[in-house]
């Protein structure tokens, strides 16, 4: 059995030791009975890696994990990923949610306001003058083409 211990990223999230991508926090169920003995490990949380396969789950509030392979029924399909230059200017409206579909990859996006300019490393960081689309999944960005509708993909 071995264990580790897993490092956290800017955004305050577990990442996977083997692949380094954000882990996905999977709050504890119910408790279930197998093979005739009552399961407490389903009640903990565990951290899933979707792309490795292997979720984590803490030892004893040591913080420490131990990692599992994922059952073959909560494993996640992957979605398939557009090719930034195959991707034309879309017209991209928030929803009341906030969000909108992500024209790459199809889940949701993240509407980013305005703000002022920042000074990033003694230099002035214009990026988020202008509202934007941002994608926490596939980490893509949409930044509205000057004088339309339409929104374009951009690298930063």
């Amino acid at each position: 059995m071995a264990v580790t211990r897993l490092q956290k990223n800017s955004e305050n999230n577990f990442t996977c030791p083997t692949c380094g991508q954000s882990l996905r926090k999977v709050e504890g169920g119910t408790l279930t009975v197998r093979d005739g003995k009552v399961d407490m490990t389903a009640i903990l949380p565990r951290y899933v890696c979707d792309s490795c396969g292997v979720f984590y789950r803490e030892l004893l509030n040591s913080g420490y994990y131990d990692v599992f392979d994922l059952p073959e029924n909560e494993k996640r399909k992957p979605k398939r990923v557009i090719s930034t230059g195959d991707i034309p200017p879309t017209q991209l409206k928030r929803e009341s949610d906030g969000k909108c579909p992500c024209p790459r990859c199809g889940e949701r996006m993240d509407f980013v306001e305005a703000g002022p300019v920042q000074i990033v490393n003694g230099r002035p960081d214009f990026s988020n003058t202008m509202d934007h689309f941002k994608c926490p999944y596939c980490k893509s960005v949409f930044r509205k083409i000057v004088g339309t509708d339409y929104f374009q993909w951009s690298d930063k």
